[in-house]
């Protein structure tokens, strides 16, 4: 459940800093870098809590 909410989130990501880069914002790779950084989190997270509980 929780890859699925990450796929969703790092395509949610991926749209928001595509658009970002098409208007030419400065701020992109801040952008990139944070969603980058939460679908790892997610990721990493997942695995964890699944270590503890089996």
């Amino acid at each position: 459940m929780i890859y699925a909410i990450g796929a969703v989130v790092g395509l949610i990501g991926g749209i928001k800093v595509y658009n970002k880069f098409s208007s030419g914002d400065p701020d992109t790779s801040k952008t990139a870098a944070s969603w980058f950084g939460a679908c790892i989190f997610l990721i990493v997270a997942a695995t964890i809590l699944r270590s503890f509980f089996l």
